[in-house]
């Protein structure tokens, strides 16, 4: 008996020693096929400096590409347990949501800290595309490609991913001193540092943002009429008068007549283009409607092209629900020709049962995202028919 136990000790041992001066051989074993030289630079993963190639990669056969253990995340994160609970909370930059380590990093080896591809610029610039890389007045930090001064790179509290908010960042290098000298008889506290200037660059001196409101191109009076340190609604009404027609309407933005529901889409000032926004579409619209974006973001049937939020929906207000630019037929139709002609009947001869309205699109529909094929609201095999045509 103490023989045999004594052999199947043994022959575990055996195994385990053979199995652990296999792991140790593993980059001599690897490096027969693949260069050693590919996988050398000032910054080495640990678990390549290791030899521990088998850490990562399956040597035989795996269901991932580069015969990977798992997907690229969960293997990253396998190990950076502290950054999968990290990079969950508050905004999350999308290569982060959707498990692109590589789309920044490198897994094996790089001369940049952090094992980043390139330089950090050019990495942001690989999505970022239509961010020129210079302009005529470049903010410093962004000339020099230190967007990480700035940004973060997983995650933050805000849609920019900054690192604070945008006025205590402009302060901590641009001194309060310095500002109110360049700021004389500025009526306020110095803030609202980005409704004049652009952060990255402009083709104005001072990174004034190129597109001057015409108020304030002919001074502060057209607006600031000394009488209260609030510009309301009324005041912008006086010369956007299409603009308040829009937003009398049943389904609008006009969130106040006492505040100025205004800014929160433009800027008063300066803007990039001539609507004035202060960011793109999908980065406004997100401030108040978060919720909807992240259920676009989790649902894997969605519209595409979900930033061009205006080609949908009327920006100030519509007599449609939702403030869609017509109803949940007329919208659709511009794109989706054929559809209500050889599909199920839709249009005012058609009522849904259950609201006395007619049936459109959005009936069966919702483009911001459902679990469903075709953004069906519920199963089409059958729970979505007996919303209406119930049996009795």
């Amino acid at each position: 008996m103490k023989r045999k136990w004594l052999g199947t000790f043994l022959s575990s041992f055996v195994v385990i020693l053979l199995m652990f001066t296999a792991l140790g051989q593993a980059d001599n074993v690897c490096f027969k096929c693949h260069k050693k030289a590919d996988f050398r630079a000032r910054i080495v993963h640990k678990p390549v400096s290791d030899g521990r190639c088998d850490a990562c990669h399956s040597p035989h056969v795996a269901r991932y590409k580069g015969l990977l253990r798992e997907k690229t995340d969960e293997l990253c994160y396998s190990c950076h347990r502290k950054e999968a609970s990290l990079f969950r909370r508050g905004v999350v930059h999308a290569p982060v949501y959707q498990g692109k380590c590589l789309a920044c990093h490198v897994p094996h080896a790089s001369d940049q800290k952090g094992l980043i591809k390139r330089t950090l610029a050019d990495d942001c610039f690989g999505c970022h595309k239509k961010m020129p890389r210079k302009f005529k007045y470049t903010h410093r930090p962004y000339s020099q490609g230190r967007c990480g001064v700035c940004h973060r790179p997983h995650h933050g509290d805000n849609q920019q991913l900054l690192t604070k908010r945008p006025d205590t960042l402009c302060i901590s290098c641009h001194g309060e001193a310095v500002l109110k000298t360049a700021h004389r008889d500025y009526p306020v506290p110095i803030g609202g540092c980005l409704s004049c200037h652009n952060p990255h660059g402009s083709s104005r001196k001072a990174l004034v943002r190129n597109v001057l409101h015409p108020p304030y191109k002919k001074g502060c009076r057209g607006c600031h009429n000394g009488k209260s340190k609030i510009v309301t609604i009324d005041v912008c009404f006086n010369c956007h008068g299409p603009a308040k027609k829009e937003m009398l309407r049943t389904h609008s933005h006009l969130t106040s007549r006492t505040g100025n529901s205004c800014m929160n889409c433009h800027f008063p000032h300066t803007g990039d283009t001539k609507t004035l926004l202060r960011g793109s579409q999908g980065q406004i619209c997100r401030t108040c409607h978060q919720g909807t974006f992240e259920r676009y973001k989790e649902s894997p049937s969605r519209h595409p092209d979900i930033d061009n939020c205006t080609g949908c929906h009327e920006p100030h207000g519509s007599r449609h629900l939702a403030m869609l630019k017509g109803n949940g037929n007329d919208v659709c139709i511009r794109c989706h020709e054929d559809q209500g002609k050889f599909t199920h009947p839709v249009g005012p001869d058609v009522l849904d049962p259950r609201t006395g309205q007619m049936v459109t699109c959005s009936t069966c529909h919702n483009p911001m995202g459902t679990r469903f094929k075709y953004q069906l609201i519920r199963d089409g095999k059958k729970d979505l028919c007996i919303l209406c045509h119930q049996a009795y």
